[in-house]
């Protein structure tokens, strides 16, 4: 696993290794220029102090005569020691050199600077002609002289630089671990934290480009919670909700059992059918609740013919006994609509279920298509008692049931639909329509 420690150890160290022989590079280049451009300044005045020195004659050359005379430089630096002259009539004879200079010419330039190899080895040399004398004077010095100067210039920032690396980078090294500090200790925290407690990091100390790693992880705090309390919810009221049809069918099948009487046995019966039929619903429900829960809205994708699927489950879900009947117009059958078939069945059943609970006998449930801004949508109108309008912004919370709650109704269709329909992008709207009744409009969701 990487550790952001020794990550940003080894960039900080890096970088500033990186900057330091940049630096040092830059110098050397720059230092390299000036002392060729200091040293060609002196070799130029040297040069024209000894032509100056002829022309006052206290430097006494004869071309004529070829006589060779020594030319005491005075020697203040190491530098200047090296430094070395000659003295050549223009007819090519030396007539005069100092002390360590070359027996060679040190140039063939007439006038200026030049650069020449002598016995391996490159000299820097200023030339300056005397025509009316007929003397030409060299001045030059050897080129590792000069190369000597800068290399102690780069030694003298080497070695400091060899000696404070290793203390740079302790210093670099207890900053990061300094800089790093709130965030073990927020860890410490949340390994110090028992597995239930979801309350929020309170850290005012904290840096500020640690705060929005806390606000997610207090947001991610606050969903948990608030699905844990969803599902500690959800299983209160499942078994509440399950506990009261098995009780029901035990004692309508203990009636059934102890009683003699022909018409309190069929009455019996008949509520153990319908208490069936509502723990199955129950349970089919809770089980469509659970897979909706882990649906990922990525998984599937596909479309659905809205006509087939009404009119398939218009004939399993009629009812005969109440003569409720469920009408599919003939405009559904050429429609199709991107969304999961699954889910949309899920979603129109609990719909159609909901619808024919609550009709009255004879009712007729309808099953139509209208047109909104964002595309067609699908509208399943019933005759039922409506919805209250209190009670509309919190008809789809899971086991919420209504003034007009149905007999084998639980309260969870509704959640049920708004659930899968939420999941492939679509949206449940339910208003009460002004002759009676409630309608019920599938629709794209307001973000698509």
């Amino acid at each position: 696993m990487p550790s952001i420690s020794k990550r940003l150890f080894i960039i900080l160290v890096l970088t500033t290794s990186v900057v330091w022989l940049s630096a040092i590079v830059w110098i050397f280049l720059s230092t390299r220029a000036e002392v060729e451009r200091v040293l060609d300044a002196r070799l130029m005045e040297a040069g024209r102090m000894v032509s100056s020195l002829i022309v006052s004659h206290e430097i006494a050359v004869d071309p004529a005569k070829g006589a060779i005379a020594d030319l005491p430089l005075r020697a203040h630096t190491a530098y200047d020691r090296q430094l070395s002259c000659q003295i050549w009539s223009l007819q090519g004879a030396l007539i005069g050199r100092s002390d360590g200079a070359p027996d060679e010419k040190l140039s063939d330039h007439a006038d200026g600077f030049s650069e020449t190899v002598i016995e391996g080895e490159t000299w820097r040399v200023y030339a300056v002609t005397n025509e009316e004398l007929g003397v030409r004077v060299l001045v030059g010095d050897s080129m590792w002289i000069r190369d000597r100067l800068v290399n102690d210039v780069i030694r003298g920032l080497l070695l400091p630089a060899l000696l404070i690396l290793p203390v740079l980078a302790i210093l670099i090294w207890l900053s990061v671990r300094r800089g790093l500090e709130p965030l073990r200790k927020i860890a410490g925290d949340l390994e110090a934290r028992h597995a239930s407690d979801l309350s929020p990091i309170h850290n005012v100390e904290t840096a500020k480009e640690i705060v929005p790693v806390l606000q997610s992880l207090n947001g991610l705090f606050a969903r948990v919670e608030g699905l844990r309390e969803r599902e500690r919810n959800f299983t209160a009221f499942a078994a509440h909700e399950l506990r009261t049809p098995l009780a029901g069918l035990k004692t309508q099948a203990q009636v059934a059992l102890a009683s003699s009487d022909g018409k309190i046995r069929d009455q019996a019966l008949r509520q153990i059918v319908v208490g069936v039929d509502r723990t199955g619903r129950l349970v089919r429900q809770l089980l469509d609740m659970s897979e909706l829960e882990a649906f990922d809205p990525g998984e599937r994708r596909g479309v659905a013919q809205p006509g087939p699927v009404l009119r398939s489950l218009a004939e399993e879900l009629a009812d005969p006994a109440r003569d409720v009947r469920i009408e599919v117009s003939p405009e559904l059958d050429g429609l199709t609509i991107e969304i999961d078939p699954e889910l949309f069945t899920l979603a129109v059943r609990n719909l159609l279920e909901n619808a024919v609970n609550h009709s009255p006998p004879g009712a007729v449930v309808r099953c139509c298509m209208a047109h909104e801004e964002r595309g067609n949508c699908i509208v399943i109108d019933d005759e039922g008692p409506g919805i209250p309008d209190e009670e509309l912004p919190r008809i789809t919370e899971r086991f919420f049931r209504g003034r007009h709650k149905a007999v084998v109704g639980s309260g969870l269709g509704l959640a049920i639909v708004e659930l899968a329909l939420g999941r492939s992008g679509w949206r449940l709207q339910l208003r009460n329509r002004e002759t009676g009744g409630l309608s019920a409009v599938i629709g794209r969701a307001l973000h698509l």
